[in-house]
């Protein structure tokens, strides 16, 4: 019988620009990928590839400094067109040309052997180690690691996002299968939670919890803290439900599918869509004749409008690979009293507003909407965070590094995107997201 937990802080923002369809409505295989190690936190890395050379799909491209068999790979087959690096030469992207690449699926043999230390070697030479996160610390699993528990997500609330369920569907041999790898390196319980009424059928081997489609109800750090909290001293891995069906295959057939299907979605899109492509492609090749020439500047975002990166016309697909969102980014807006407009079109929450009562959908702009100012107590943050924590008197204690209330307000818990939607309702207009993630880096070099 499946576990229901019911929640009702949080909030689905009403967004212009969402998929009108779930099926993929076209095929995209760009002539140049990149990969940025910087998706991938706690991730040092060396390259194992010079440019020039070439790249088969699966070939290693870095690998991480602390444990050398975790590595990130090629996507794809291609040649090392650079390898870019920033200050302190920090390897910032490896870039691949792909002019002739037609496939994204890496043949590795045959499958691995069933047992724990065969399987960590073959999550971590294929790529998918780095697919996972590590609570505490919102980071990509330590070699040390025996997670307490595994929790799987098979639902992602955020704006305009992609159903994962959909992504997976007729893949349940592959689930229960990534399900039996994955209990091989837990003592513990592997959850996987899904929305309210899911079809998924039932996993062998796991868990499945049910809880509401309001966000963030999707972030692993929501669904973890209302089943099974972290403690100090314990560590839980996370993964999404589509890198669960790869973990299934690599160990059915032996084979990883680094093909990805992304929703490309927002107000300033001509046709909301679905499609398949591989990881890092340039977004133009993605919103190529899709963005409206209305005349407007655009904000291009990697992710969605909550945690996503702007990247751009010029920039690449990003990790976690599953959505581009294209706004206007307001530059050029002139309106009546500003930030204090009435207007029925303005986003908010709050009954105030005349687009609150109307129950319309709203197109943000990417404007702050006032200035950054001293931070407001005013409790409005645990509105957004269903969470047992005190959301407000943690960010004072990371911006302090008080390593000891930071333990005790519940930092182990947390990792950025889980402060996302409290970033948004901010009177204070504080980088929240920034400063959890700067929080958990300090709290992981001194502890």
């Amino acid at each position: 019988m499946r576990r229901t937990i019911n929640l009702k802080k949080g909030l689905n923002m009403r967004l212009e620009g969402s998929l009108t369809a779930t099926d993929v409505a076209a095929t995209v295989m760009p002539d140049k990928i990149a990969i940025i190690p910087d998706d991938f936190p706690g991730f040092l890395p060396k390259p194992d590839v010079k440019e020039g050379d070439t790249v088969e799909p699966g070939s290693p491209l870095m690998h991480d400094k602390n444990d050398t068999d975790v590595r990130l790979v090629s996507p794809v087959a291609g040649t090392v067109e650079s390898i870019v690096r920033g200050p302190r030469r920090k390897i910032e992207r490896i870039v691949i040309n792909c002019p002739d690449s037609k496939t994204a699926v890496s043949a590795t043999g045959s499958a691995p052997e069933f047992n724990e230390q065969a399987i960590r070697t073959a999550l971590k030479s294929s790529g998918l180690w780095a697919m996972m996160r590590r609570r505490p610390y919102d980071i990509i699993p330590m070699e040390s690691d025996t997670p307490r528990d595994i929790f799987i997500t098979a639902m992602d609330t955020a704006p305009l996002a992609l159903n994962l369920e959909e992504m997976v569907k007729g893949m349940e041999a592959y689930l229960t299968k990534g399900v039996e790898a994955l209990s091989k390196l837990t003592h513990g319980t592997i959850y996987i939670c899904v929305a309210s009424g899911s079809k998924l059928p039932d996993i062998k081997g796991a868990e499945m919890v049910e809880l509401p489609m309001l966000h963030p109800a999707g972030n692993a750090g929501v669904q973890i803290a209302n089943i099974a909290p972290v403690n100090k001293g314990e560590a839980v891995w996370t993964i999404d439900i589509v890198t669960l069906a790869k973990i299934g295959r690599l160990m059915t057939d032996g084979c990883v599918d680094y093909s990805v299907n992304v929703a490309i979605t927002g107000s300033e899109v001509i046709d909301p869509k679905v499609i398949a492509t591989v990881p890092g492609a340039p977004l133009a090749s993605l919103t190529a004749g899709n963005v409206k020439a209305d005349g407007r500047n655009h904000r291009i975002i990697s992710g969605n409008v909550l945690t996503g990166i702007p990247v751009g016309e010029d920039g690449f697909l990003r990790y976690p690979y599953r959505q581009v969102t294209v706004i206007p980014e307001g530059d050029d807006a002139d309106e009546f009293m500003g930030w204090a407009s009435l207007s029925p079109s303005k986003m908010s929450e709050s009954r105030s507003f005349l687009g609150k009562l109307f129950g319309r959908k709203f197109s943000p702009d990417a404007r702050l909407q006032g200035g950054r100012r001293a931070m407001i107590m005013s409790g409005i943050y645990d509105d957004y965070i269903p969470m047992d924590i005190m959301p407000e008197y943690l960010i004072k204690a990371i911006l302090a590094k008080d390593i000891d209330s930071m333990e005790a307000l519940g930092i182990y818990e947390v990792a950025p995107e889980d402060f996302a939607l409290a970033e948004y309702a901010d009177p204070s207009k504080l980088e929240l997201q920034r400063i959890v993630r700067e929080g958990l880096d300090y709290l992981r070099s001194e502890v």
